[in-house]
């Protein structure tokens, strides 16, 4: 019996199984990495045709994310800012209800509606530093700094002190000279008279409320400014004009003003005025600035409501966009990963059963086929 060399045929068999136990070892660490990370593959290139779904659709995915992102963070501080209008309304409500009960009322009444008016002063304040996290709400752009930059101190600033003058003036300088200069204290953006934030006291025009952005090209108005009225927002009553007028104005164009300058005035009122013939002129005007601020509010917090639901739908129809998209990335990124353990188990056996042949091959030796003793 005689065994023939190994020859060119066998050395190209040999590597033959090497090379396809490469190619079977391959496929085992693709369908290893698949199960592991859930994806077809890690790279485009991998995906095959289905790269081309994948880099058109997840970009889209992202902004959508994005922006439904911008619109939860938005909504948040709406809903804060909300809370915050409803007790300003309150607030000037039950001054409205103070002062009509203020026309030929006792001297002692008078003064403890002006205590309560102080302190509602400075809720009212306090009430337009509110923050959600880190940012003022009522401070337009200039988010990071108080609208109101030392509420506590409002009875001592230039704006309350300068009010209280005003009214104490009353019986010297008459009903519609003491109004008139009440409303130029109001509308001030003077340093050391406005009673806001240096960013605040500018005219209306220069203001700027926050945006985002909720779509391609696509920005909303979230947010309310603590001097100005939104653009939605039209003037109650005679508008003050910086110019004395008869009969005088009964609104700055800012219901936030109204109010603060309306408590100030009514915290400003003495029992000694309470036969002053223009006490009675003071008090209506004052009613109807907190009547106009009441309703300008009310306006206000509705344009803002409005906002929120129009948010809100948008956020749901873009939650279902994203949802069909990424269903639509899914089915060429995402593996079926049982399908893929399958797999991998019927590889496995396929590369147990390739390196045994290729052990076996190599195992072939002369002394193999020699007979024994």
């Amino acid at each position: 019996m005689s065994i023939a060399a190994a020859g060119p045929a066998d050395y190209g068999m040999m590597s033959s199984l090497i090379g396809d136990t490469a190619s079977i070892k391959q496929k085992l660490d693709q369908l290893t990495d698949q199960i592991s990370s859930g994806l077809v593959s890690n790279t485009y290139a991998g995906l095959g045709a289905g790269a081309a779904v994948s880099l058109d659709l997840n970009p889209q995915i992202n902004n959508l994310q994005t922006w439904q992102n911008n619109i939860n963070a938005a909504t948040g501080a709406m809903q804060v800012t909300q809370t915050a209008m409803t007790q300003l309304q309150q607030i000037a409500s039950n001054y409205l209800a103070q002062t009509e009960n203020l026309e030929g009322s006792d001297a002692s009444e008078i003064d403890s509606i002006a205590a309560t008016a102080q302190q509602a002063l400075v809720q009212v304040a306090d009430l337009l530093d509110t923050q959600v996290g880190s940012a003022y709400v009522f401070a337009g752009i200039d988010s990071a700094n108080p609208p109101v930059p030392d509420p506590d101190a409002i009875l001592s600033s230039g704006f309350y002190t300068q009010i209280a003058t005003q009214v104490q003036a009353l019986g010297i300088q008459g009903a519609n000279s003491t109004i008139n200069n009440i409303f130029a204290i109001g509308s001030s953006d003077v340093v050391g008279t406005s009673p806001f934030s240096t960013y605040l006291s500018q005219p209306a025009a220069d203001l700027q409320a926050p945006t985002i952005e909720v779509g391609q090209g696509q920005t909303a108005t979230v947010g309310l400014l603590a001097s100005a009225n939104s653009p939605a927002i039209t003037s109650q009553g005679i508008l003050y004009t910086g110019v004395p007028t008869t009969p005088p104005p009964t609104t700055t164009g800012s219901y936030v003003r109204d109010v603060m300058q309306a408590l100030a005035t009514i915290g400003s009122m003495s029992s000694g005025q309470a036969s002053d013939p223009n006490f009675d002129t003071l008090v209506q005007n004052t009613n109807a600035t907190l009547t106009g601020a009441i309703s300008a509010m009310a306006e206000d917090a509705g344009v803002l409501g409005n906002t929120q639901t129009a948010l809100a739908d948008s956020q749901t129809t873009m939650q279902d966009t994203a949802t069909a998209l990424t269903t639509q990335v899914g089915n060429v990124q995402d593996v079926d990963v049982a399908q893929a353990m399958s797999n991998l188990s019927l590889v496995q056996t396929q590369l147990s059963a390739s390196y045994q042949v290729i052990a076996g091959m190599s195992g072939l030796s002369l002394a193999k086929f020699l007979p024994v003793g």
